[in-house]
């Protein structure tokens, strides 16, 4: 150890630590060095889309060549491999093609990728094909099946559990959001009986074929020459659940478990508005009274919906049972209001608050939730910015912003409620831009947030869906929820529902046929049962899309979907449950604070930038994978269980489990410039070593094209609401309180 620790103080000493470790390393037997880069060969197909969101998602590295654009480079030997420092080099870890073979028949391009996969143990993807004995699969008849594949149960088979897949339970639901539209299509097919020497089909995902005993493959590895190909045959697209509740494990397969970057299942809850009244919405007017939506001089409700302390212990109950915990932005205002009002001497959700307060979190909503953009002139429906008589917008002052903040802060301070004070939610997410009416931020807003230390508020995801800066602090996009804040009573919020998503011949207000959106209602929902049979399950389908999409922003709701009725619940046991049935234990829900998935979108957005700046490297040689990246930019990587993180002296551990997988972020250690990683003995994939493969390869016939129907390439909304899946903008209304 003395001479390893005199070497190590010798080289820093020198400030040459990198060269020295680097020379150290060169006195070793020559090894393949594998570059941590995806080849992506682009079709221009969904399938391939999908998959490289996937990639993008995850933050891991990929080239695309697309096969449409006539000055794209050649697949040669040369562009895929060469020699560096005297080693064999493959310049990518795995391979995406649309199908088992785009290329025209006897390509010379697909000869140079089956000859360098074989060689260097790279696996392939083929994204979308025919079921045919070229991928190792009988013709899809006898028994077999070719058609749409909307409502099928495709399961995990008990190889694609014990491998890639392992993170399922075995359902893999296929949707059908739209009866009338062809929404996926594919092939059943079994594994061909005889096979060519040292060849086989292993199928990981299957489905029953119709009307016969035997199950069909959907996902496959076939082995062969030398070479594994992930033998997908159905299409999707990347929003289709099918697809991503199998995208994580597609891409763990085709990077043998070592790849830069990665997946989890992020769902995060905000219930607005805590301590203060919401405002109800009125089934006889169709607006809510007391808020802008309805007419000047429309008297405030006399009946708002509050929480009272059993709505507390029945939410710390639920969050007990769920292992969830329920984020509470919360307005002091609206606690002395109650005093104030009700003529009570304590306020009883205060003090169950108070009384529970280990089991939630808080974030600061302002004191009494004013509207923080410009001053709204509200005599017109809708409202619009008021102007001084030079025609310029009249902002609310920095003063009047940083009180806002600080009183709510002083306020959580007397109670003794244990917050984060550099979080924030402003009312309405106000004071950000509000289009159409405020199209730039209250120039007032960042200044303000700076003085009073706050390093994150929350924005509308349906707004701007990226992370930004607002002078000093990041923005928390949040997801707006189809659980409307003026509705505690089932039959409010259907009400509504009917009003925003219906046609004005049905009796709704028509906004839905202006707006782009083509998803509005038949039919009006009815009142008493349309909640549980159309809303739940609908906003279960769109929620849960954001869950499985590697995506850590929050939800929202508000307090007075706790209240009354409780219409929250229904809800979130809806998505918690189906993700449940879906995943194992080892790939639970994360449920994040807002300064942490702020801080998680902060790292990811420094992180994608370097990758698309081309100023990442990241290779594995052997047992070793090593990482460079710009200083101050954090190495997100997936790794295989048992990974460690190689120092200068020592190792300490890498990552967190996840999903059957190490993952998480790194940085380098003392003296060192790059995050060096070493896999276990035990889990180092086979095309590591120094062994050089003698190609067995035989080029394939060129794959036919398959039928990819329309409701694939134009998403199928899930319906009213779902945006990802529309360009239409949201119809959620406005965060009111």
């Amino acid at each position: 150890m003395g001479r390893v620790t005199r070497r190590a103080a010798a080289c820093a000493a020198a400030g040459l630590l990198a060269t020295c470790l680097q020379t150290a390393t060169a006195f070793g037997a020559a090894q393949n060095r594998i570059d941590l880069t995806v080849l992506v060969v682009d079709d221009g197909g969904p399938a391939v889309a999908a998959i490289t969101a996937e990639l993008a998602s995850e933050g891991t590295p990929y080239t695309v060549i697309k096969l449409s654009d006539p000055n794209r480079p050649t697949i040669t030997s040369a562009f895929l491999s060469d020699t560096l420092n005297g080693s064999p080099r493959a310049k990518f870890q795995g391979v995406v093609l649309p199908n088992d073979n785009p290329f025209a028949s006897g390509s010379a391009e697909m000869t140079a990728l089956s000859s360098y996969e074989a060689t260097f143990g790279i696996r392939q993807i083929d994204a979308y094909t025919y079921a045919r004995p070229d991928v190792g699969l009988n013709w899809a008849q006898n028994p077999g099946f070719i058609g749409t594949l909307d409502g099928t149960q495709g399961a995990v088979t008990t190889a694609g559990t014990a491998g890639p897949f392992g993170y399922l339970k075995g359902s893999v639901p296929f949707e059908d959001n739209d009866p009338n539209v062809s929404e996926s299509y594919g092939y059943l097919a079994t594994p061909l009986t005889t096979l060519p020497a040292g060849a086989s089909f292993t199928p990981l995902v299957d489905a029953p074929i119709p009307n016969s005993t035997a199950r069909g493959s959907l996902v496959g590895e076939y082995s062969h020459d030398s070479r594994k190909e992930l033998v997908v045959t159905f299409v999707y697209n990347q929003y289709q659940q099918q697809y991503r509740l199998l995208a994580r494990g597609m891409v763990d397969w085709l990077t043998q478990g070592v790849h830069l970057g990665y997946d989890r299942n992020y769902f995060a809850l905000h219930a607005d508005d805590l301590f203060l009244s919401d405002d109800r919405w009125d089934t006889n007017l169709k607006c809510t009274p007391g808020d802008v939506t309805c007419q000047p001089g429309t008297p405030a409700d006399s009946n708002p919906i509050r929480m009272t302390a059993d709505d507390v212990t029945y939410l710390v109950n639920w969050e007990k049972a769920n292992n969830f915990t329920v984020d509470l932005p919360f307005n002091g205002y609206g606690s002395e209001d109650y005093l104030s009002n009700s003529g009570a001497t304590t306020d009883g959700l205060l003090t169950a608050t108070l009384a529970n307060q280990n089991s939630l979190r808080f974030i600061n909503h302002t004191w009494d939730h004013p509207f923080l953009g410009c001053v709204q002139d509200v005599t017109v429906v809708p409202w619009k910015c008021q102007t001084d008589a030079s025609g310029n917008t009249v902002w609310v002052s920095q003063a009047d912003i940083q009180t806002a903040i600080q009183k709510n802060l002083d306020w959580a301070k007397a109670q003794k409620l244990n917050i984060n004070p550099q979080e924030l939610l402003t009312g309405e997410h106000s004071g950000l831009v509000t289009t159409p009416q405020q199209p730039v931020d209250n120039p007032n807003l960042a200044p303000a947030l700076a003085a009073t230390g706050i390093k994150w508020t929350g924005s509308d995801a349906s707004r701007e869906a990226n992370q930004r800066l607002v002078g000093s602090t990041e923005t928390v996009p949040r997801y707006p929820m189809n659980v409307f804040y003026n509705a505690g009573h089932t039959n409010e919020e259907v009400d509504e529902y009917n009003w925003i998503y219906t046609s004005k011949a049905n009796g709704g207000s028509g906004v839905c046929e202006t707006s782009g959106n083509s998803t509005c209602l038949a039919a009006p929902l009815n009142t008493s049962t349309g909640y549980a049979s159309y809303i739940v399950p609908l906003e279960t389908r769109i929620d849960l899309g954001h869950v499985l999409n590697n995506d850590p922003r929050p939800h929202f709701i508000h307090q007075s979907n706790f209240a009354e009725d409780k219409i929250a619940y229904p809800v979130l046991n809806s998505i918690l449950n189906t993700y449940k049935g879906l995943y194992n234990t080892n790939a639970p829900v994360v449920n994040l604070s807002e300064a942490n998935i702020g801080v998680e979108l902060q790292k990811r957005a420094a992180w994608s930038k370097a990758v698309a700046a081309g100023q990442v490297t990241g290779y594995r040689i052997g047992s070793t994978v090593t990482v460079q990246a710009p200083s101050g930019v954090q190495v997100e990587a997936t790794m295989p269980n048992g990974t460690v993180q190689q120092q200068l002296l020592g190792s300490t551990a890498f990552g967190s489990a996840y999903a059957g997988t190490l993952s998480g972020w790194a940085t380098p250690g003392v003296f060192q410039s790059a995050v060096t990683l070493q896999l276990s003995s035990g889990n180092t994939p086979a095309a590591l070593g120094a062994k050089t493969v003698t190609s067995t390869a035989k080029t394939t016939s060129t794959a036919p094209k398959a039928v990819v129907p329309s409701g694939v390439t134009k998403a199928v909304p899930a319906g009213p609401g779902d945006t990802k899946r529309s360009k239409a903008k949201s119809l959620v209304p406005a965060s009111g309180k």
